[in-house]
């Protein structure tokens, strides 16, 4: 179906109002001289070509203009668009709030550079051909415009007119999104994956995202491949998502949809891929990254995406919703999330669960904390964390957690440097190791885990890691087991052993040197853990320390006091570590390859979050038990203090650690008294960045060449 068919009866009815809109936004582009103040005028006038040509656009595609022009004519017009949030750029644009605010005063700056980020978001909607969001949003510059003109605007005014914008229109924004997570029917991706000749690149520009040269030099080198390796690629990502419901003990057959969030670039892999789910019985459902701020989670891209034109820019906006967040606009999006979860209550039980393909290769992002940027209030902050219980638990509602999987998996781009076929390829072969041989090894390491009371973790040279993790306790050691044996199925590649740990009795000090976590760097990054609770926190990213705890509290806290340890786990994939250190790209690696690389500690919920009543087991037949901490075991009675809706892995790497070692208790007889007294004893699985347990000396071959 082509896509302008979803929208042609809701275009039909705002075309009228879409017209005066274009018109007199014709004018404000043209510079119309109404005696306003000059700055905020060219402010104005500057957003009213934005929108001009917007509307421009979408006559063009819906006339099918846009489809004659050439690869150069779409590369040269997307960098247009795009060309003023670009990092050499940005610093002179409305878009960015400290330009904003010097250009256009304190009052007035910050709120309107929001209104000019959140107009930018027409573009989407122009190559999605929805003529009612493109509307409404002129409108609403209108409305702002006319303050403006009428003179004697104040502050609150625009605010409050944002604020019943938004709330007037959470239908179009909240409700729509759920139904973008749900039904299949919104196939905008789905057609330009399928229906797109993909030898011809100007199918990236079907998007209407920001298309840099990674994009145009991934597709190329995509099409290079053989259909055969394409194929295998799908193959092991579709694979991995298929086994995940084997492992639950879930039929497969009974759901309709997979969610696909996946690179622009990508498309001849989706495409395969799509193909595969098809032989499941799944469709896809594939959405873009959320643009609206009503639906907007931080900084976070979570969809389909492209190459993030300036990291800066996003995490600028992270806190717009600062201007609206209060009590009344929750309740009034989680009242149009339920109404749109019971209208598609039908695809939502038949949702499957996400697919991920994953990309990494970008320069770490170092953010610069902005004074004018929007900042959460403390009771803000405290909203926020109830808004994120909430939504999931009215998710979890309408899609059943037990019954639904899920799988991810990474590779490179060509921004990872001049050696990008050969990384390709040694993530290829990593992405496909022998799970056979990973699991005899790690079922060794869990054979001495299970007799133990705790890991003991500590660092060597500048890191200073000193983390004692309690285990939970087995009632029948010949049935279960502590720690899963986690082989290539949802979480691609191979290599980790993990549990959940008992909070009272896990103490001690977490330290990485360097981390690339959620898009965002950390330096020196240390987490003091107390009964199994962050007592203390810091990095050194800033010159001021208290900086630097802001920014943790706000991006792996997610502005809440604290959060428990939700995961200890040992990752056993020493081929991907030497892979990493051959070509120099360790920083650039995602925590999903990276946790596979050393110990890693999850700050938040556990692995089995709302499915801990699901009974697991590992190859060897014993059930996994080690499935819920204190705070989890709360969920029945009060799901708010039982999750925390985050889940964030921290991976110390192999050559920052002294030892890895099991604890025990062991009874033994004193040579003097001939009493008996408790002792404890550490087992070592890792001395100095090498396996040393029986049974894993296998894992360092890889360091040997």
């Amino acid at each position: 179906m082509d896509y302008r068919e979803l929208f042609k009866e809701s275009n039909k009815e705002v075309e009228e109002r879409f017209l005066l809109t274009r018109e007199r936004i014709e004018e404000i582009a043209a510079g119309e001289n109404n005696g306003m103040n000059e700055k905020i005028q060219n402010y104005f006038k500057k957003t009213a070509q934005l929108l001009k040509k917007c509307a421009e656009d979408f006559v063009c595609i819906s006339s099918d203009v846009w489809k004659s022009r050439s690869f150069e004519q779409l590369k040269s017009e997307n960098a247009l668009f795009y060309q003023d949030i670009l990092p050499q750029n940005y610093g002179h644009s409305f878009a960015d709030p400290a330009f904003a605010v010097q250009e256009l005063g304190e009052e007035f700056g910050r709120i309107l550079s929001f209104l000019y980020t959140e107009l930018r978001s027409e573009r989407a909607f122009v190559f999605e051909q929805n003529l009612e969001k493109i509307t409404i949003l002129n409108e609403l510059f209108l409305e702002i415009y006319c303050m403006f003109e009428e003179g004697d605007v104040t502050y609150k005014q625009i605010k409050d007119t944002i604020y019943w914008f938004l709330y007037d229109y959470a239908d179009d924004w909240a409700g729509y999104r759920v139904r973008e997570l749900v039904d299949p029917a919104l196939d905008f991706a789905t057609s330009i994956i399928m229906d797109s000749a993909l030898s011809d690149l100007t199918y990236l520009y079907s998007y209407g995202d920001y298309i840099s040269e990674v994009e145009i030099e991934t597709a190329k080198f995509l099409n290079s491949l053989t259909e055969e390796e394409i194929s295998q690629i799908a193959e092991t990502f579709t694979e991995g998502y298929r086994r995940g419901f084997e492992l639950k003990g879930v039929d497969v057959s009974k759901k309709d949809t997979v969610n696909i969030r996946y690179p622009i670039g990508f498309e001849r892999v989706i495409r395969a891929a799509i193909r595969q789910f098809a032989d499941m019985g799944l469709k896809p459902v594939i959405y873009r990254e959320a643009l609206n701020t009503l639906n907007k989670r931080q900084n976070l891209r979570i969809g389909y995406i492209s190459t993030d034109p300036n990291p800066q820019y996003g995490y600028d906006h992270r806190f717009d919703n600062a201007i609206y967040l209060d009590k009344r606009m929750i309740d009034r999006k989680l009242s149009c999330m339920r109404k749109a979860y019971e209208e598609y209550e039908q695809e939502a039980a038949g949702f499957a669960g996400p697919a991920c393909f994953e990309v990494f290769g970008e320069e770490p992002f170092e953010p610069v904390n902005k004074p004018e940027s929007y900042h959460l209030s403390e009771r803000q902050q405290i909203l926020s964390t109830e808004y994120s219980s909430l939504s999931n638990e009215l998710l979890n509602e309408f899609i059943n957690q037990e019954e639904r999987s899920f799988t991810i998996i990474a590779y490179p781009v060509p921004s990872i440097g001049e050696n990008f076929p050969e990384i390709f390829e040694e993530i290829r072969k990593v992405n496909t190791l022998d799970n056979e041989v990973y699991k005899e090894i790690q079922q060794n390491m869990i054979d001495v885990l299970d007799q133990s009371e705790a890991v003991h973790i500590m660092g060597r040279g500048r890191n200073m890691t000193n983390l004692m993790v309690a285990l939970c306790d087995l009632k029948d050691a010949s049935k279960e087991t502590k720690f899963e044996n986690c082989l290539a199925d949802v979480n691609i590649p191979v290599g980790e052993v993990f549990t959940s740990p008992k909070l009272k009795g896990t103490n001690g000090l977490l330290h990485v040197t360097e981390v690339y976590l959620n898009g965002l760097y950390y330096k020196d990054l240390k987490i003091t853990f107390k009964d199994g609770m962050i007592e203390e926190y810091s990095c050194a990213n800033f010159p001021d320390e208290e900086d630097g705890q802001k920014f943790i509290k706000e991006n792996l806290l997610y502005n809440r006091e604290t959060l428990p340890i939700g995961e200890c786990a040992i990752g056993t994939n020493t081929t991907a570590y030497v892979m990493a250190e051959k070509y120099g790209i360790m920083s650039k690696l995602p925590i999903l390859i990276a946790e596979k690389m050393g110990p890693h500690i999850a700050i938040g919920d556990t692995c089995y979050s709302y499915c801990e009543d699901v009974r697991v087991y590992n190859p060897d037949g014993k059930e996994i038990v080690a499935k819920e901490n204190e705070c989890s075991v709360l969920r029945k009675e009060n799901p708010k203090k039982a999750y925390f809706n985050c889940h964030t892995d921290i991976t110390i790497p192999y050559e920052e650690l002294s030892r890895i070692t099991a604890v025990t208790v062991r009874v033994v007889e004193s040579e003097v008294m001939h009493d008996l007294a408790e002792e404890r004893v550490e087992i070592p699985i890792l001395l100095d960045g090498r396996f040393v347990l029986e049974g894993t000396l296998k894992l360092n071959e890889a360091f040997e060449g």
